[in-house]
């Protein structure tokens, strides 16, 4: 019987929103949780992990309209609670909500630009209950602000990978993931603050329970939707995203691997990485020599992530998350 059927033994599930600096997106979120939850027996909690040094989503998410709209959970309801984390970086907020999970049986994690499915909830915990595994990881969308240029959308610059429910996965962000905080204890895992503020502390993790036997299930119906808002929909910024993603790459392999194994990683990783560079090069000349603008859109992604490894490859860091 699926979890969010049954009527008893239901596991104690915790939402955690992780959030900086934008209240409007909260205004529009909460909303949806509490939806969700209303269509689970299981008894659900959402927490707020405001990263703002300034506490700044406090009041918003301490006001008494969501007291009203989500009942006590003695009476079946869905309580939002707020917990600050001053400590600047993701990686902190995402260990927060570690820390203010201990007492569910089941972590889930959503962005505060997301939007979920209708049956978002609903999916994550049947397939949970299905496989009982150390994670789920459900597919994210991307919805525009404003429509992006033809070579925004030619480069597939916000594309990401999908599977079959059922699929085991090896990497995972935390934009849609649901963990297992038995087991996620059982294997002493948590996020690494050395990447709180480069990004990558959830690949890290999630690619640390992998190796340490977690199994990570894909739930293809779990969908969220990421809000992409119009200062992210340059060729500046999708770029310095690649180059993010490959740095990031680079990091987490070396970080993740042996001493005496470290030189041979890093002559790979800039061996990978040299190879997008001068490939995506290519592509790009060749795009423009024949006119087609997705072999240059692409072309220039890769070289951007060819060229973030090998900078990661060296040592260097790029930073996308900016906390005052």
């Amino acid at each position: 019987m699926s979890l969010a059927n049954r009527s008893t033994g239901d596991p104690r599930v915790v939402i955690a929103v992780l959030t900086y600096r934008r209240p409007a997106d909260l205004e529009e979120l909460l909303p949806e949780l509490l939806d969700q939850a209303g269509m689970v027996l299981a008894p659900v909690e959402i927490i707020v992990i405001d990263n703002d040094p300034d506490a700044g989503a406090r009041t918003l998410v301490t006001d008494t309209r969501w007291v009203e709209a989500g009942e006590p959970a003695s009476t079946g309801g869905t309580p939002i609670r707020y917990a600050h984390e001053p400590t600047p970086g993701i990686a902190s907020a995402r260990n927060r909500a570690l820390q203010e999970g201990q007492g569910a049986d089941l972590l889930i994690f959503i962005d505060d630009d997301e939007r979920p499915s209708s049956h978002w909830l609903v999916q994550l915990l049947d397939t949970y209950s299905t496989y009982r595994p150390a994670a789920v990881v459900g597919p994210v969308l991307s919805q525009y602000d404003i429509e992006p240029d033809q070579w925004i959308r030619a480069g597939g610059f916000f594309e990401r990978r999908r599977f079959t429910t059922g699929t085991p996965v090896s990497l995972a962000a935390t934009n849609n993931l649901l963990l297992d905080l038995a087991q996620v204890r059982r294997l002493e895992l948590s996020f690494d603050e050395r990447f709180g503020l480069s990004g990558g502390s959830d690949s890290l993790f999630t690619r640390q329970l992998h190796q340490r036997g977690g199994q990570m299930i894909w739930c293809d119906e779990a969908i969220v939707i990421d809000i992409v808002p119009a200062d992210r929909l340059t060729r500046e910024w999708v770029l310095q995203r690649a180059f993010r993603m490959g740095n990031t790459w680079s990091r987490i392999n070396l970080d993740d691997t042996d001493r005496a194994k470290r030189v041979l990683v890093r002559m790979s990783l800039q061996a990978r990485g040299a190879a997008r560079l001068c490939g995506g090069i290519v592509r790009y000349i060749a795009g423009s020599l024949v006119g087609q603008v997705p072999l240059r859109a692409r072309g220039l992604r890769t070289a951007a992530r060819g060229a973030g490894m090998l900078a990661g490859s060296v040592g260097s860091v790029y930073h996308e998350y900016k906390r005052g």
